[in-house]
């Protein structure tokens, strides 16, 4: 059976814990329903476009939103049709996050299928290669990476899987389980095509099954795909370690995947605690308040703040006008969030228990 080898250095030991103090802000934080529905479809959003863009999809952020709201968009149909192949993989995940079937080749074939629907040939769809290839480094056509030959291919995965679903890797934390598959299934390359979204979407389905759902805020894809140097230049120190999957120390690989998740929580939690209100505050009121997004900028300036004058607010806002500034927060006044203090033009705005 397949037993990755890796340490837990003091960086994995470092993010896992910026992870779980992440995960308990987030969890815990008492947000209205149109704030969780902003926060899961923006981690949507930047999930598909990202995840695809890695790959060499053309569409924008904008673009890929079109697509996902049903809207038509000049493109190629190609690019379209990977966003919308995506949004199904990552739909797949979420319906099946909270059975407890064992991980297996059927599943990864299943996420397959639907990531590549109408963009490879049907007979190379949900189907392991059968066939050797090599990734080559843009421009100058070099080798960097010789997965193995596709006769192992089977084996490799059984081999992996059957480790996957032991007791022995139910005791590693998930953030490293979702790691160690996220880099095994890329090094084994079991399709022709799509391997990179097929194995992120179950890394993703590994965490949001085994407890780091985090209320599915997050998308590590962002990370990936703003520095794709970082991101393969990992994966290749790896790679060349050894021919043999079996004999690499994933340790480096790890460190970075630990990394790139507390990062990205990370950011999610200073974006809530931004968006919340002082705790005695929310003593005071019961639950969190329903803000515009207007309102959302202004208490984000007012958390790192304090206070701020209406000549402050309007580099917070700068295309909206003084009478709309002024009428959000009377609004806030009104709710208790924040005070004013003085009549004029030059009164101060602050926030209450700040």
């Amino acid at each position: 059976m397949y037993s990755p080898k890796y340490s837990i250095s003091n960086s994995i030991l470092r993010s896992v814990s910026a992870v779980e103090a992440a995960k308990e802000i987030i969890e815990g934080a008492p947000l209205v329903p149109t704030y969780e529905k902003q926060f899961i479809n923006d981690a949507m959003i930047r999930t598909i476009y990202h995840g695809t863009h890695i790959e060499g999809n053309d569409l924008t952020m904008s673009e890929t939103k079109k697509v996902l709201e049903g809207q038509e968009v000049y493109a190629r149909p190609r690019d379209v049709q990977e966003v919308i192949n995506y949004r199904n993989a990552i739909k797949l995940i979420d319906e099946i996050k909270t059975q407890q079937s064992p991980y297996n080749i059927d599943l990864l074939k299943r996420i397959h299928a639907l990531t590549v629907y109408r963009i490879v040939a049907e007979e190379k769809t949900g189907v392991l290669r059968n066939t050797q290839v090599v990734i080559k480094e843009e421009g100058t056509g070099k080798v960097i990476l010789s997965p193995p030959p596709f006769v192992e291919v089977p084996f490799l995965l059984d081999e992996f899987f059957n480790w996957l679903n032991s007791d022995l890797a139910r005791d590693v934390h998930p953030v490293l389980r979702a790691g160690i598959a996220h880099y095994v299934l890329v090094a084994i390359h079991p399709f022709v095509e799509g391997n990179g979204r097929t194995t992120r979407a179950l890394a993703m389905l590994i965490m949001l099954r085994e407890g780091y759902d985090i209320k599915r805020f997050f998308a590590l894809e962002e990370h990936f795909d703003t520095d794709l140097a970082a991101y393969y230049e990992v994966f290749f120190k790896v790679d060349a370690q050894s021919p043999n999957i079996a004999h690499r120390e994933l340790t480096p690989w790890l460190e970075y995947f630990a990394n790139v998740v507390a990062t990205e929580l990370t950011r999610i939690k200073e974006k809530i605690k931004r968006l919340s209100v002082d705790s005695r505050l929310k003593m005071k009121i019961g639950t969190q308040i329903a803000l515009t997004e207007r309102q959302m900028k202004l208490m984000e300036f007012f958390a790192d703040q304090g206070d701020g004058t209406m000549k402050e607010f309007r580099s917070v806002l700068p295309m909206v006008s003084d009478d709309t500034i002024l009428r959000d927060l009377t609004d806030l006044v009104k709710k208790g969030v924040v005070k004013k203090e003085g009549s004029t033009k030059a009164a101060r705005y602050k926030l209450i228990n700040k």
